[in-house]
């Protein structure tokens, strides 16, 4: 009888420690244990813990913690090749920047809108310096020259009547001035002569001229 007491006892005892462990209380079966497992798989895996050693762990009732995942911080922020970052200008500036070339800008097809949009996004934008204007094309000459003996300039008729007086004759008129006069070289339709030659077409010298 005493035996049979003992025995009861003994089991009572023993359960009563098994209710109180967490192991035995809380211990989980191989299905659950990879349920939880599968459910959060690739934060385990990146753990480095297997399947089989989380289902072990959590078999004896020891608990597996885990850290949440890392999230990759953002890339840094890229910009276009050519624009300065902090260093844009302002629309009013482009503008300034445009009409103080505006003849060239122009000239080169670079329109104030297109300018300012370039300039405010960082683009250089060259021109070419402007060409040099053309030369301007001299007035035709008012010396005409028609027959032998007449030159267009003084310094051909000079070159052609050494040791003679050179003239402006005023071919409409047929009279010729003298060197210093304020008819000379200046007659719309005229030449410049030797005086030798100037008899030999009707030619005469100015009336209120004198010889030099």
């Amino acid at each position: 009888m005493k035996k049979s007491i003992a025995i009861l006892a003994g089991c009572a005892a023993f359960g009563l420690v098994a209710a109180s462990s967490p192991t035995w209380a809380q211990a989980k079966t191989a299905k659950a244990c990879r349920a939880e497992w599968r459910a959060d798989k690739v934060n385990f895996q990146a753990k480095g813990i297997a399947e089989k050693a989380y289902v072990a762990q959590c078999r004896a009732g020891t608990t597996t913690t885990t850290t949440a995942p890392t999230i990759p911080a953002p890339a840094p922020t890229t910009t276009a090749p050519g624009i300065n970052v902090g260093q844009q200008k302002t629309a009013k500036a482009c503008v300034d920047e445009w009409r103080a070339d505006k003849a060239n800008f122009q000239a080169k097809g670079i329109t104030q809108r297109a300018y300012v949009a370039q300039c405010r996004s960082g683009t250089t934008i060259t021109t070419a310096t402007s060409p040099p204007p053309a030369p301007a094309t001299p007035a035709p000459s008012t010396r005409t020259p028609s027959a032998a003996g007449q030159y267009a300039t003084e310094n051909e008729a000079k070159f052609a009547c050494p040791g003679d007086t050179v003239v402006w004759v005023n071919l409409r008129s047929k009279i010729y001035h003298f060197a210093g006069t304020h008819n000379y070289g200046i007659t719309r339709n005229g030449a410049y002569m030797c005086e030798r030659d100037t008899a030999a077409q009707g030619m005469r010298a100015a009336k209120n001229e004198h010889h030099p």
